[in-house]
């Protein structure tokens, strides 16, 4: 989840962890304005327009941080922390990079 540093709108996705790499499963965006539009097949739900993304799975996704509009929210089931939170030490303005973590 991240909120945009300019329209002050939220933007959240949901991601699965897949053999195939990182899945993202849907995308829900709480209002529209610059780069932010849904597109034409997004469904108002609740206040969000959300959609079902049509991509590959990914091996990483890449999560830029420039710290004007507040960090990057992982959440997992109903609570969400913030990365710095996650990796115990302010991230700042740092690029993080998920990816699918082989079990040893």
């Amino acid at each position: 989840m991240w909120t945009h540093s300019i329209e002050k709108v939220d933007w959240q996705e949901d991601w699965r962890v897949t053999p195939a790499g990182l899945e993202l499963v849907q995308a829900r965006v709480k209002g529209t304005g610059a780069g932010m539009e849904p597109p034409p097949e997004a469904r108002l739900v609740d206040g969000w327009f959300q959609w079902q993304p049509q991509r590959a799975p990914m091996q990483e996704v890449v999560l830029g941080n420039s710290g004007a509009a507040g960090e990057w929210r992982l959440c997992h089931d109903g609570a969400c922390r913030t990365l710095s939170e996650i990796v115990g030490h302010p991230i700042g303005a740092n690029v993080t990079t998920m990816k699918v973590c082989n079990d040893p």
